[in-house]
């Protein structure tokens, strides 16, 4: 049974997470690993590794010390020579998720964190709902972690995890992803959501890469920010350390901050590429189920 739906807390708008039917639909995704990883139960994910699952995978000659009750008696009375049962071997992941709670996520409308939010609700609900291991990281916030769980029953827990995740000050993603990447145990897909506002982001990434992660950069960006809706004489306040910028928005200024942002995402592109890392621009205006249902089973990042 799916777990009842879940407010969120004072903090962001009173309305449910997601309903049963939405839960219903992400029941039918799995979050795809790319690489075999050794689990500790064999769950529901299929491994290239040959094991002892039900599901019959290949055969091979018989070799002293193997186990007598994997021999194929059926082949043996055929060709009169032993052979071992090889079978698919299921395993569980842990699946990791990264959400950026700096002050500069907290802005936009949509608003970035409550969709980084959903976003990682929704991917955590997938890998719980097929027996992945799911842990989450506040990046910034002290103690804001949810410590590996397992099993859709934890669906709740992780609801009302992410529910009360507040956006703090600037964030160092370079420390914090370093720290991350030496203490994080099982490595395992990982999917960080962030706006990478932060210049620490490419030695923080290559931390997690060192470590065998398999890393997603799902790039949040709000529409204002990829089309700033400005014109005349302003001043601009930074949401983290409160500098501010005197700017005259007119077309040129306009079309040289668009070119940049594009060379920008541009750069992250190219840098999680030489790394095999899949890197996602999102648009908080996208809407919910076309990212998860069409983008993201797109890119390879959901099946």
């Amino acid at each position: 049974m799916s777990p009842p739906p879940i407010t969120q807390s004072s903090n962001h708008p009173t309305t449910p997470l997601f309903d049963e039917s939405f839960l219903r639909k992400l029941d039918r995704l799995a979050i795809l690993s790319r690489r075999a990883l050794a689990g500790q139960l064999q769950g529901e994910r299929r491994s290239p590794k040959r094991g002892q699952s039900v599901e019959f995978a290949d055969f091979r000659p018989y070799a002293p010390g193997d186990d007598f009750r994997r021999i194929d008696w059926n082949a043996y009375a055929r060709l009169e020579r032993f052979f071992i049962k090889l079978f698919v071997e299921e395993e569980d992941l842990t699946v990791h998720l990264l959400l950026d709670a700096s002050r500069s996520m907290d802005w936009g409308e949509p608003n970035k964190l409550q969709y980084a939010v959903r976003v990682a609700g929704a991917l955590g609900y997938i890998a719980l709902a097929g027996l992945d291991r799911v842990t989450v990281t506040a990046l910034g916030t002290t103690d804001a972690q949810l410590s590996p769980r397992r099993g859709k029953q934890q669906a709740w827990t992780l609801f009302n995890f992410l529910q009360r995740v507040n956006a703090v000050g600037a964030v160092d993603l370079a420390a914090a992803l370093r720290t991350y990447a030496a203490s994080a145990r099982r490595p395992g897909p990982l999917l960080l959501l962030s706006d990478l506002m932060d210049d620490g982001w490419a030695a923080g990434l290559n931390a997690l890469a060192a470590q065998g992660f398999e890393v997603t950069v799902l790039h949040l960006l709000a529409p204002q920010e990829v089309n700033p809706p400005l014109a005349g004489d302003l001043k601009l306040l930074d949401a983290e350390t409160a500098a501010t910028v005197e700017i005259t928005a007119d077309f040129d200024l306009l079309e040289r901050y668009r070119q940049s942002l594009h060379d920008w995402q541009a750069e992250v592109a190219r840098f999680c590429t030489a790394r095999a890392m899949h890197y996602i621009p999102v648009e908080t205006s996208i809407p919910f189920e076309q990212l998860l249902f069409a983008i993201l089973r797109r890119r390879g990042v959901l099946v």
